[in-house]
């Protein structure tokens, strides 16, 4: 299976702390840190994963931490004027495998649910959301029945926050290629990559599932209180 996982956005939300160095590198423990965690985990559970990091903001730190983790690398130079959609077009290469997962680099998830839900093969198309967290300013998703039918920061009305995890099978993968390819061509490379998603949803009917993540412990880290919650989801999972 392939995993794209995004880390090259500046962390902004938490700066100063992030001025320096990348959220990404911040450490879990003595010896391990957001990105090594994660790329750590999957390897556990899928040793024959291809983990790709697109990279940006202070990259060669971020090599430098990974350089013994057996992943691949793609540069995302134009990472101050980009989103995660143009992040992920750089990475359309591996966009456009078998089975694909789409991770935001900043995600500390418990072991648990690595193995049962990242590491997990998919015949459709979903997203992870935690209808236990609806508050903050977050991506939110809305459902009707077991289908996705919007995702947005600005919705009254949803099940859930977006847990910033996207899988895809064989079909889908290809299909969001072509969505990200043109909406990149016609300059929307400033939006997230999610975008292309509800895009797809209104103007192609397509057909995006979702599943809900409440049962686990993860968290993204935007803010100082998400660092600490990070280190507890790593000391207790």
């Amino acid at each position: 299976m392939t995993y794209i996982v995004l880390v090259a956005g500046q962390g902004k939300n938490l700066q100063p702390l992030t001025l320096s160095y990348p959220k990404t590198l911040y450490k879990l423990d003595s010896d391990t840190t957001v990105l090594q965690r994660l790329v750590r985990s999957i390897r556990k559970c899928d040793t024959k994963a291809e983990i790709v990091i697109v990279v940006g903001f202070m990259y060669k730190h971020i090599q430098k931490e990974l350089e013994d983790d057996n992943v691949l690398f793609v540069h995302n130079p134009f990472y101050e004027v980009t989103n995660s959609m143009g992040s992920l077009w750089f990475a359309k290469e591996y966009l456009q495998r078998e089975n694909v997962t789409i991770i935001n680099g900043d995600i500390v998830m418990s072991n648990q649910m690595i193995n049962d839900v990242i590491c997990a093969h998919t015949d459709v198309p979903y997203v992870l959301l935690d209808s236990s967290k609806t508050s903050g300013n977050k991506y939110y998703v809305q459902v009707q029945g077991d289908k996705v039918c919007v995702m947005s920061k600005n919705l009254t009305n949803f099940l859930g926050n977006y847990a910033s995890v996207t899988k895809l099978d064989a079909v889908s993968s290809r299909f969001v290629f072509e969505q990200l390819a043109q909406m990149v061509n016609e300059g929307m490379y400033n939006l997230f990559y999610e975008d292309a998603l509800v895009q797809m949803i209104f103007d192609k009917n397509f057909e995006l599932y979702y599943k809900d993540i409440k049962e686990y412990q993860w968290t993204e880290i935007d803010s100082v209180d998400d660092l600490l919650k990070a280190r507890q989801i790593q000391v207790e999972h």
